[in-house]
């Protein structure tokens, strides 16, 4: 049975270690995990506002409280964000092992020993009213200026077919992980990200009414990306965007692991005591019909033996140049391999229709025999792999859009897992939803 395994940090750091940033033992991966399809039906979430947990200004700055999703924190990464300030969040979401951890003390424990006491000493204050929060992402892409909006809400949870829906399966390590952390500090940490294709108006009227003064929480993050955040107490303004979004189905676009150890939660806490805050998560909202979010492919780089040679395609310069020519629509993509000692790049168009990761999964990479896959959202670091010789072919995949997302999930399919790479993402920090009302 394949195996999967991931690791976090920034996709340098992990080559240089000889280490990529997602691995899966290859062997029919995409047919096991898709076996069963979600359905998806006419159902709609519920959404609510919440009484969060916020820094208190007198902790520090946000930038020296907050951090990245906790999937893309590096060792190093880790470092930093102890170094930063003994309050900041990396101790919640990604504490370090100690020596002597045992099951009555360990980095689960610790993060839930730390939120009770960031409560009492008053590092972490709780909203007087419940709240949504209205976020914005400005960030450079495509050399233009783009910003993201979305709300954080409180979003009923159920299982998945209904009007939540994912565009790809789980692995069970970082599953396990997250639902220990889950079971230690009843709280959710940082929001499963969320969009919706059909335009809400009643969503623009809200988050321009909320960001027309100024925010609650501002900083700059490591790469150059500008969060925002407002608090939103006003009740007509929250009943109207609420009653709005009820009627919208929302799809996952990243926290998959997240929402999986919320219903296995969930599951565990209606057994014990019924009907709870358990019921109901925090999640980002985005209109992707309006705000139209980047996704950013998922490279992969295959370990062992190489592909077969009759991929043909158009030789290109280089990788920018690869980059340049692969297309969603055109299902086309990138081919990086060794060929006569040289380091060749091809550009190779498959038959059916996008997106172009399922077709390369469907016509090539699901029928490679011996072979591990490695999952790079890097371009640079999966071409070095194989430059290196630690990769014997690299196959670098086009972006795609939300609609087309949609369109799979709605007949009833799924992409293979690490299919997409949704960003820039919300900063884990700037609230907290906790599960003890």
């Amino acid at each position: 049975m394949a195996r999967a395994e991931e690791f976090p940090g920034t996709l340098h750091q992990l080559v240089d270690a000889g280490i990529l940033a997602f691995s899966v033992a290859h062997r029919k991966v995409h047919s096991r995990l898709c076996s069963s399809p979600i359905v998806y039906k006419e159902v709609v979430p519920r959404v609510r506002p919440f009484r969060g947990l916020m820094y208190d200004p007198e902790a520090g700055s946000i930038e020296d409280l907050s951090a990245p999703p906790y999937d893309v924190i590096s060792p190093l990464d880790q470092d930093r964000l102890y170094r930063a300030s003994p309050f900041n969040v990396v101790r919640l979401i990604l504490g370090k092992d100690e020596p002597g951890d045992r099951s009555s003390e360990n980095k689960y424990t610790r993060a839930a020993s730390y939120l009770r006491s960031w409560r009492d000493q008053g590092v972490l204050r709780r909203t007087s009213r419940p709240a949504l929060y209205a976020y914005e992402l400005g960030f450079r892409f495509g050399g233009e200026d783009r910003l993201i909006r979305g709300v954080i809400a409180e979003v009923e949870l159920e299982p998945f077919g209904g009007s939540i829906l994912p565009h790809e399966r789980t692995m069970p390590g970082p599953v396990e992980d997250r639902l220990a952390l889950l079971r230690a500090v009843r709280a959710n940490l940082s929001p499963v990200y969320t969009v919706f294709v059909q335009r809400s108006p009643e969503m623009a009227t809200f988050l321009e009414g909320a960001m027309a003064g100024p925010p609650d929480r501002t900083l700059v993050d490591e790469s150059g990306t500008r969060h925002r955040m407002w608090a939103v107490t006003d009740r007509r303004a929250e009943g109207e965007l609420c009653s709005g979004l009820d009627a919208r189905p929302f799809m996952i676009a990243d926290g998959h692991h997240r929402y999986t150890v919320a219903l296995a939660y969930r599951r565990e806490m209606r057994a014990r005591f019924g009907p709870g805050p358990w019921d109901s998560m925090m999640m980002f909202i985005v209109d992707a019909g309006t705000e139209g979010p980047p996704v950013l492919p998922i490279h992969r780089v295959v370990m062992g033996d190489p592909p077969h040679n009759g991929f043909g395609g158009l030789v290109v310069r280089d990788m920018a140049e690869t980059l340049a020519s692969v297309r969603d629509d055109d299902v086309s993509f990138g081919l990086v391999r060794m060929e006569d000692g040289e380091l060749t790049h091809r550009v190779v168009q498959l038959g059916g229709s996008p997106p172009t990761v399922r077709a390369l999964h469907e016509q090539v990479l699901d029928k490679l025999e011996r072979a591990e896959l490695r999952f790079v959202p890097d371009s640079v670091a999966a071409e070095q792999a194989v430059r290196s010789g630690k990769a014997s072919a690299a196959f670098l995949l086009p972006p795609t859009r939300v609609e087309r997302l949609w369109t799979v999930i709605r007949a009833g399919a799924e992409l293979p897992q690490k299919s997409t790479y949704f960003w820039p993402k919300p900063r884990t920090g700037m609230v907290i939803r906790p599960l003890d009302d």
